[in-house]
């Protein structure tokens, strides 16, 4: 299934987007062209390592069966047996909920929706206030658990073109109800020392343990909403792209590292969503001043690896590299060039997380006071600031580890 990049229908929609997102998108910082195109979910990294000969080599293999006891343990630090042991198991939540359809070509939250486990309500909760609504899904929220929660419209821009039928890894109708009006997006928080571990295998257990609790929160809040009488599909990386989303939420802004910041916990997110017909408010996301940061900071760029992160000016990416969205000004990273830095750790990489200037605990009165600097004119001296302390020093793993020994 391909997009008829020529056709006049084609061209309406275009014109139908422009004309209805782009005061918003100026006020998110989102730039799209007239070559933009839905993202097609088949050539995600992570899909591409199970069906493109130029991405699934013998190490994406071997990084994929390390989450399923079969790792290659090694003697440095943050790659030995219990490093791998806490990771797999901080993902085993997630795992079982991807698992369970895995015979019907369905990995619910990847590269399908997740289920719904409960019926929509008969009877529906009257609404006669969307804000109401909103704050009261907000706090539920909460309860079960996300560290943040915005809700925006349902924007099907940001809607894969297809999804993959996980057997063969062909491509099929990506469905949602013809209802759906709202998208609730939640953040969940990363275990900052973990974080501070990466590069390793110890770290994937911040990223683990995260995708876990997201799965039980978002399905529990659908079930809610269920319970109510209205549409709730729960969602993680399947159907959508998720980024834009949080975006248009108001829980942060697009940075060079390829993450969303968000002012309480920086780019220590992971985040979910949910898709709905519930009559919500909707919250108005806004620059908030990490693009200009951005513009002045390479850290992440700096630090990477395997050079997958650009130096540049935000750009349109070039239409060879299939696993960018086409269209979008933006930074894109080398996505084969970081995966394939993954597959020869074993495990995920984030240390441009790790390095990135807001990863901070801005619990801290100090942090705040920076963070102030860092989204005004004053970045400069916020940039400064933050080359002159030990920050984005790496937590060696061991260390981590000596605290449970003590």
């Amino acid at each position: 299934m391909s997009w008829p990049s020529n056709s006049g229908a084609d061209a309406a929609r275009q014109r139908d987007w422009r004309r209805k997102y782009a005061k918003e998108d100026a006020a998110l910082g989102i730039e799209t062209t007239e070559d933009f195109a839905p993202f097609r979910q088949r050539n995600d990294i992570f899909t591409r390592a199970f069906w493109d000969d130029r991405i699934r080599t013998d190490e994406t293999d071997a990084f994929f069966a390390s989450y399923r006891m079969q790792a290659t343990y090694r003697k440095g630090d943050g790659f030995r047996q219990r490093d791998f042991a806490l990771r797999n198991a901080s993902w085993l939540v997630s795992d079982i909920i991807s698992n369970r359809s895995a015979a019907d070509g369905r990995r619910e939250g990847f590269q399908a929706a997740i289920a719904a486990d409960t019926p929509v309500a008969e009877t529906q909760v009257d609404v006669d206030d969307p804000a109401r609504m909103a704050a009261e899904i907000k706090r539920i929220g909460g309860f079960f658990g996300a560290d943040l929660v915005g809700i925006t419209d349902f924007d099907d821009r940001w809607l894969y073109e297809s999804r993959v039928d996980t057997r063969d890894y062909s491509e099929i109708d990506n469905h949602l109800p013809g209802t759906i009006t709202s998208v609730i997006v939640m953040a969940h928080e990363m275990d900052r020392e973990l974080v501070a571990t990466y590069p390793s295998a110890l770290a994937g257990a911040a990223t683990g343990r995260e995708y876990s609790h997201e799965a039980a929160i978002v399905m529990q809040l659908a079930a809610y909403i269920r319970n109510l009488g209205y549409q709730a599909v729960p969602s993680m990386n399947d159907t959508a792209l998720v980024i834009p989303y949080a975006i248009k939420a108001g829980l942060g802004e697009y940075a060079r590292n390829q993450l969303v910041i968000t002012p309480e916990f920086g780019p220590r997110v992971r985040f979910s969503k949910i898709f709905t017909d519930l009559p919500l408010a909707h919250d108005r996301g806004g620059k908030i001043g990490v693009g200009a940061f951005c513009d002045i900071c390479t850290r992440c760029a700096e630090a990477c690896p395997p050079k997958a992160l650009p130096f540049g000016e935000r750009a349109v990416s070039d239409s060879a590299d299939i696993s960018a969205i086409g269209g979008v000004r933006k930074w894109t990273s080398d996505a084969a060039a970081c995966f394939g830095y993954w597959a020869k750790l074993r495990s995920d990489c984030a240390i441009c997380m790790r390095v990135c200037p807001f990863n901070r605990d801005f619990g801290r009165v100090r942090n705040r006071l920076w963070l102030r600097l860092a989204l005004s004119p004053l970045r400069r001296l916020a940039l400064w600031l933050d080359g002159r302390g030990k920050r984005a020093r790496r937590l060696r793993p061991r260390d981590w580890w000596s605290q449970s020994d003590a």
